[in-house]
């Protein structure tokens, strides 16, 4: 996690990348350390019992989770672009007359 904090310079000395902020919420870091957690708890439960490895399916159980919440769901919610209006003959006729006369 070290890594992804440091910042990244070129070699006149300009910054190029920042580096990520490891206390910022809803990004890559926080999802890291949610992982890093759930690793030692299913490592301290499973010398209880071995089936508390099955607490690893919460992991990819999230990635799921967050997948379909930000991406798939409201993709498949969003309704479709309306047709647009055809257009009555008369409004057309209107139109085309108005042309011809400008001309």
């Amino acid at each position: 996690m070290s890594a992804m904090a440091k910042p990244v310079f070129a070699e006149d000395g300009s910054l190029l990348d920042g580096g990520i902020d490891l206390n910022m919420e809803q990004g890559m870091a926080e999802h890291l350390k949610d992982v890093i957690l759930l690793t030692a708890i299913v490592q301290v439960l499973s010398t209880i019992s071995s089936y508390f490895w099955y607490l690893w399916l919460l992991a990819p159980a999230r990635a799921l989770y967050l997948l379909w919440v930000n991406f798939l769901g409201p993709w498949f919610s969003a309704e479709s672009p309306s047709a647009p209006e055809e257009v009555n003959e008369k409004k057309q006729r209107r139109q085309e007359r108005r042309q011809m006369k400008r001309f």
